[in-house]
C-alpha cells in the first residue's frame, strides 16, 4: 500500500479539536492497520502544516501548537484538510488563498472542518458545490457565498473530491468515512470503537437530536402538557385530545403551540415518537414492527418515513450504525 500524506492547515486562532480529532482518527487508523498487517508501513502520514512561517500556531483556546512545516513545504499531499476557527481572516491573505487553490488540482480529496468551510469558500472551491458547515453558521454561508448549495442539516457532505463537515466532533466523523473509502468497512469500524465514537455516522445524519433545537414552552400548562405526551407516546396524541387536556380549542391551541415550540403539534408528535424510537433502536433488539407500535409511530413503513422525514436516515440504517452493544467485525 502506498501511504498517504494528510495535511492539515493550522493559522491562528484554529479550533483544536478540529484539528486534533481527525489527526487521532487517521492514528488509530494505522495502529489498527499495522495490527492486521504487520508488514509493510502505516497508511497515514499525517503533517501539521502552518500558514506562515512562524511554526508555533496558538490555537482558539490558547493552547499553542508546533506545525511540522510552512504550508508551502507541504510535500506531495493526498488529503488536504482545514479546520474550522474565530479568526478566518487568517487565511483570506492572497498567499494562502492562492496555495488552497494551486493544491486543490493536485489531491485526491479536500476537505473542511466546521468553518473551514469558508475558507474553502473564499479560495473559490466550493462554488457551484453542495457543502456544510455548523449549522450556527449555514446561514451566513449562504448569505456571505450565494453560489453555493448549502446543507443546513447533514454532518458532512461530499461533492466529488472536496467534503465539509459540521462542527468539531463531525470532523472525526468525516476523518473516520475518509478511513472507510480507503481501507474499508471493517477498519474503519474499528477505529470508531477504539475512540468510542458513534459507529460511524452517515453523513446524511442530522446535527440535531430529535429535539434538541426546539425552543422551551413558556406557558406553564404547555410545559406539563409536553412531559405528559413524551410519557405516553404510543397513546392518542391527536390536536384535539392534547388541546382538551390544556383546556383550549383546537385552533388556539395550535397557534400558541407552534408560536412557542416552533412546530406544529403533529411534527412536534412525530419528533417526539421518533425521538423515543431511536433510543428503542439503539437499546434493544426488538424488531421494528413492535417498536413503531410502542412508539406510536404505527407500521414499519410510516415508522420509516417518519424516520427519514426527521432524522434523514432510515431506522434499519440507524440501527446498524448506533446500536450500543453492536458487534466490531474481526
Amino acid at each position: 500500500m502506498t501511504q498517504r500524506l494528510v495535511v492539515i492547515v493550522a493559522y491562528p486562532g484554529f479550533v483544536l479539536l478540529d484539528l486534533a480529532g481527525p489527526c487521532e482518527v487517521f492514528r488509530t487508523a494505522n495502529r489498527i492497520w499495522r495490527d492486521l498487517h504487520p508488514v509493510g508501513e502505516a497508511p497515514y502520514r499525517v503533517r501539521i502544516c502552518s500558514v506562515n512561517s512562524e511554526l508555533w500556531v496558538l490555537s482558539a483556546g490558547a493552547v499553542a501548537l508546533l506545525a511540522d512545516a510552512p504550508i508551502a513545504d507541504g510535500g506531495a499531499v493526498d488529503t488536504l484538510l482545514v479546520p474550522g476557527g474565530v479568526a478566518l481572516d487568517a487565511l483570506t491573505g492572497e498567499e494562502a488563498l492562492g496555495w488552497l487553490r494551486q493544491m486543490a488540482p493536485h489531491v485526491r480529496r479536500i476537505g473542511s472542518v466546521c468553518t473551514g468551510a469558508f475558507l474553502l469558500a473564499a479560495a473559490g472551491l466550493l462554488e457551484g458545490r453542495a457543502a456544510t458547515t455548523h449549522w450556527q453558521h449555514c446561514r451566513q454561508l449562504t448569505a456571505q457565498y450565494p453560489g453555493i448549495r448549502v446543507d443546513h442539516d447533514s454532518i458532512y457532505v461530499r461533492d466529488g473530491n472536496v467534503y465539509t463537515s459540521a462542527g468539531a466532533t463531525a470532523g472525526m466523523d468525516l476523518a473516520v468515512a475518509l478511513v472507510e473509502e480507503d481501507l474499508g468497512h471493517d477498519v474503519a469500524m474499528k477505529v470508531a470503537q477504539s475512540l468510542v465514537m458513534f459507529v460511524r455516522r452517515p453523513g446524511g445524519q442530522s446535527q440535531f437530536g430529535c429535539l434538541l433545537d426546539a425552543p422551551q414552552a413558556e406557558r406553564q400548562p404547555l410545559r406539563e402538557l409536553i412531559g405528559w405526551m413524551a410519557e405516553n407516546v404510543s397513546g392518542d396524541l391527536a390536536v384535539g385530545t392534547l388541546a382538551a387536556r390544556v383546556h383550549m380549542s383546537t385552533r388556539n391551541f395550535s397557534r400558541i403551540f407552534r408560536r412557542e415550540l416552533g412546530k406544529t403539534p403533529a411534527r412536534y408528535t412525530e419528533a417526539l415518537r421518533v425521538e423515543r424510537a431511536r433510543r428503542m433502536l439503539e437499546e434493544t433488539g426488538e424488531r421494528l414492527e413492535h417498536i413503531a407500535r410502542e412508539c406510536g409511530l404505527g407500521s414499519g413503513n410510516s415508522m420509516l418515513r417518519s424516520f427519514v422525514r426527521v432524522l434523514g436516515v432510515p431506522p434499519s440504517q440507524y440501527r446498524e450504525r448506533f446500536r450500543r452493544d453492536a458487534v466490531i467485525p474481526e
